[in-house]
């Protein structure tokens, strides 16, 4: 590299006085066209903070000389959205539920946009059509842990399970194993017993004494499960995390504690009022409209 400057012989512009193995560099102008666009982009920036809602003020802000609100924009069309909905949605937001069920027109039009709800928010969880996956109950086979009417699973989707709203469910499995309230031969013997309440294996006395002892007060004495504490039937062929043996011992020893978001921030009083619609259906077996 060498310093000082001369002119080009071919191009007839300046270097800079830097030379790289026998390149030298030119000191060539900004392009015309660059200088063009830098300066209008300045312009109509500076034009934009006057005109429109730009700088932060502390706890406010820049009103522009248009005027114009975000907020108000939003608003203005939410009701403009309100005041062209078709006629079912506000039939469908006063009517209760039990005249929606029995009303064949208004069930159509909650399986059809039930199903596109259902598969923008739920699906991902509980699979398509409510099937389920390890974890996530099925929403299809209409085993549930706080109810199935409609209003007991839209306060469900409201409220969410062990979620941070204030009247979330509560669902709590103790780990009987990993905090030594059951020795894992009491483990084995009540996992026998639970298994036998939906057929799967033969009974066992001691371990229907041990789940009498620890689960009764949540399951109920014949594992039938109970609404209040949102603990699952036992006798059923339904199963959140699984029924196979290893499965089940997992469970007792080491807990569960599901989780379901609330959706009363997300979804409005009409979205969750279709889908609670549209997830009894399910397990009604209802008759499926797609988006």
């Amino acid at each position: 590299m060498s310093g000082g400057g001369e002119r080009d012989p071919i191009t007839g512009h300046m270097t800079t006085g830097h030379e790289w193995n026998g390149i030298k560099e030119l000191n060539t102008p900004v392009p015309k066209a660059v200088w063009f666009f830098l300066i209008t982009t300045f312009l109509f920036s500076v034009v934009w903070w006057v005109l429109m809602p730009a700088w932060p003020l502390g706890s406010t802000y820049t009103k522009g000389l248009l005027g114009i609100d975000q907020r108000q924009v939003v608003a203005a069309d939410l009701k403009q959205a309100a005041e062209q909905a078709p006629a079912w949605v506000a039939t469908v937001t006063d009517t209760d539920y039990a005249a929606i069920q029995a009303d064949p027109a208004l069930m159509d039009q909650v399986r059809r946009h039930g199903a596109v709800l259902f598969g923008d928010n739920c699906a991902a969880c509980h699979g398509v059509g409510g099937s389920g996956g390890p974890g996530y109950p099925a929403l299809a086979a209409g085993s549930w842990l706080w109810g199935g009417s409609p209003e007991a699973l839209a306060e469900t989707i409201r409220v969410g399970i062990n979620s941070d709203h204030p009247e979330t469910r509560i669902s709590q499995m103790p780990a009987f194993g990993r905090d030594q309230m059951l020795t894992r031969p009491d483990i084995i013997a009540v996992l026998a017993h639970v298994r036998s309440l939906s057929g799967a294996g033969p009974a066992s006395a001691a371990g229907q004494e041990l789940f009498t002892a620890n689960c009764a007060a949540c399951h109920g004495e014949e594992g039938r499960g109970m609404v209040e504490m949102g603990a699952p039937n036992l006798t059923d062929a339904t199963w959140i995390y699984g029924g196979d043996e290893q499965t089940i011992f997992a469970t007792v020893f080491n807990g569960r504690q599901g989780h379901m978001p609330r959706w009363d921030q997300r979804l409005s009083d009409l979205d969750r009022k279709v889908l609670a619609l549209y997830v009894a259906d399910l397990a009604a077996g209802g008759k499926h409209a797609g988006p």
